[in-house]
This record gives structure tokens, sequence and C-alpha cells, in this order.
């Protein structure tokens, strides 16, 4: 009984609440030298709970400024059942520092908690600095040099646009995507076949069995591609564990993840 309640002692109380930064290096198809080793930082599922999230979301925010990243992606999920947390939670958020920008994107919850109209989160974040793309993209300059930064609209029951999404984009040119639901990068490779793409979605289980890092719980759009990076044709994704909590707020041998790229040709 005592290893069983260590355990869910750290799965209630202690992980949810503590965040850890993982390093990975990911490649970019066609990244010109000078964008080599541009440091992002990603997050995602932040399902922000007042009252319960802010020493969680107050240290993290303090870790990434820490890092300061040239870029910081925001791949969905930001509230949880409704809209309530937003404001509040962008208070947070609008503390992010980056060199080169903040940009975020749709997550299933959101567009659910609010009939799909992106518009709303649109407005506020970027109210706060933060540029939301739905089913759009933008060129940043760095270095002189452009790299290109696409996201669609949520997956489950919204209506993501790789068309429009990709519209205007090179073939040969530097594109990461920001597409919440992981799964759907195998659609996105019909349309593009050189790039890499930014989800979170599954919180890489939520819970996962230790030692064989095994994660028994799978989401719809989130089956195939549950953590990590995978590589398809001259294509990746990553996949992030995200911040917060969907459901009952646990999570066991899966901490809140900053997840920190280093970009590379």
């Amino acid at each position: 009984y005592g290893a069983i309640g260590l355990a869910l002692s750290d799965a209630f109380f202690i992980e949810p609440n503590i965040s850890h930064i993982s390093n990975n290096i990911l490649k970019v198809p066609y990244l010109p030298s000078a964008l080599a080793g541009l440091k992002i930082v990603h997050l995602s599922d932040i399902h922000y709970k007042p009252d319960k999230d802010e020493g969680l979301l107050s240290a993290v925010v303090e870790k990434v400024n820490h890092i300061n990243p040239d870029l910081i992606m925001l791949t969905g999920d930001y509230v949880d059942i409704d809209t309530s947390g937003i404001d509040p939670m962008l208070e947070y958020l609008a503390k992010l520092k980056s060199k080169h920008g903040i940009l975020a994107c749709m997550g299933n919850h959101d567009g659910w908690c609010n009939d799909g109209e992106g518009e709303f989160y649109k407005t506020r974040f970027e109210k706060n600095g933060i540029q939301f793309l739905i089913n759009e993209n933008t060129a940043l300059t760095i270095n002189n040099e452009t790299l290109h930064i696409a996201a669609t609209d949520f997956i489950w029951n919204g209506n993501p646009d790789p068309i429009a999404t990709l519209k205007g984009i090179p073939q040969e040119a530097p594109l990461i995507t920001m597409v919440h639901e992981p799964d759907y990068f195998d659609t996105m490779l019909e349309h593009r076949d050189h790039h890499l793409q930014l989800s979170g979605h599954t919180h890489g289980g939520q819970c996962r069995v230790p030692f064989i890092n095994y994660a028994p719980r799978k989401v719809k759009h989130g089956k195939k591609y549950i953590y990590g990076e995978y590589t398809k044709e001259k294509s990746s994704v990553f996949v992030t564990k995200g911040l917060g909590t969907t459901g009952i707020r646990v999570r066991f041998s899966c901490l809140p993840e900053i997840a920190l790229h280093t970009i590379q040709v």
C-alpha cells in the first residue's frame, strides 16, 4: 500500500505541478545555414484551470524567459471546458519573451468551447502580442533569411484547410507547421513533402507506464504519433507532452513539458 500511496500522491499532487525542459534537435528541410541553431520553445495543452494552474504557469514563464528563445510556438488547447480562463491565462503568456515573436494555433478544446469560432482567440491573443494563425501562414525574417510558419484550424470537428494554410509558400522553402492534432501529419504530407510539424493534443498519454514508457490511453487524432519525433519521407512531426491536464488533474511518469527545439538542416 505504501508504494501505491506514493504513486497516487505523485500523480495527483506532484507531477501536474512540475515542468521539465526537454532538449530536441529537429531538422527543417531547406533551412539556410544562417537559421541553423535557432532555438524554439514549443508549449501546448495548457488547459488552464483558474485557481489550480497559476504556480505551474508562472514557473513555466520564468523558465522560458531564462532560455531566451528565438521563437515561441503554442500549439493549442489553452482552455479545458470553458473560456473563463483565457484572459487570466493570457496575463501569464503576455510575460513570455522571445527574440522573434510568439505564434499560436487552435486546439480542439478551444474550438469546442467556443463553437469553433477562432476569432475569439485570435483577437485576445493578438492583443497580447501573440500572432494567432488559423488556416494561414506568415513569413519571418531572421538573420536576413526567411522562415515560413503555417498553422491549420483544429482537426477534431474543426475546419482545417491545408491548401489555404500553405498558400503562397515556395516549394523549396523552410517551413514549420503548427497542427494541434498530430495524426493530421499524414494529411499535411499529401500537400507538402518537406516540412517540420509541431503538435500537442496527446499529453504524451498523460499517464505512462514507468520503465517501459508505454502510454495506455490514446486519443482520437493522436493514436499514431503520441510523443516525441517521428520522421516520414522528407518530413517530421514532434509531439510534445504539453503542460496541462484534461479530465482528472493527474499525470504519472509524464511530467509537463517545455519542449526546446534547436533546428538544423
